[in-house]
């Protein structure tokens, strides 16, 4: 079973790495070549689109994340039995999933009849990532995840918690997206207003991936179109 890697921080980014080595099965990796974290669903029609063969099985895309998945399901391995998309570095929670590049990817599969799965790393008032948990976490959550049925139209969205170093490590639960805004404050300087939302402050409604994720377990959700 060959599975496409991708993501919205770049080709380079630790997190498709860390996927990669995560994947237990053969991979390619379609990612963009620059960063596009928060470019949403946004595709590429009107300029040609430069696609740089790394190496084999290795393209970084001069597009987006839902550019990347178009390419390579129609041009560059139609063969394909599931997209993966991630490790992202922040979380993609709630209403996050309309907004992030990582979860627009998987969607664009899910649209293309494939099934898929976007992973996200929440990182707690910006701290650094473990990439290391983050990559051990997200194998056992694969080995899970891939053998179960995901209906046509569907796709799988995990976000992994921020832990401390002395954390046991976490169960994975099933669960709700959140539908509450995010956080929407401005700091206004002249004509200028400069987004200071707190991602942490945001609402977490019990049962919801964002408290699942918050409260220091790994949040699944299954999200239709």
């Amino acid at each position: 079973m060959t599975i496409v890697l991708t993501n919205d921080d770049g080709i380079d980014a630790p997190g498709i790495r860390v996927l990669s080595e995560a994947v237990e099965s053969p991979t390619i990796w379609v990612a963009p070549r620059d960063h596009l974290s928060g470019c949403g669903h946004q595709v590429t029609t009107h300029i040609p689109i430069h696609v740089d063969r790394r190496s084999e099985g290795r393209y970084a895309i001069a597009g987006t994340p839902a550019d990347c998945i178009r390419i390579a399901l129609s041009h560059l391995c139609p063969e394909v039995k599931w997209v993966i998309s991630g490790i992202n570095a922040g979380g993609n929670m709630g209403v996050d999933v309309y907004i992030s590049g990582t979860v627009a990817a998987v969607r664009e599969a899910a649209i293309r009849g494939l099934p898929a799965i976007a992973i996200s790393q929440y990182r707690q008032g910006g701290k650094p990532v473990d990439w290391e948990r983050a990559g051990r976490l997200t194998r056992g959550i694969l080995q899970d995840l891939l053998q179960k049925p995901c209906s046509r139209g569907s796709f799988w969205n995990v976000n992994l918690p921020h832990l401390e170093p002395e954390e046991p490590d976490p169960d994975w639960v099933f669960c709700r997206p959140s539908t509450d805004p995010l956080p929407a404050v401005y700091r206004i300087d002249g004509e200028y207003y400069q987004y200071v939302g707190d991602y942490g402050k945001r609402d977490r409604v019990a049962g919801t991936d964002v408290d699942v994720c918050f409260g220091g377990q790994i949040a699944v959700s299954q999200i239709s179109l």
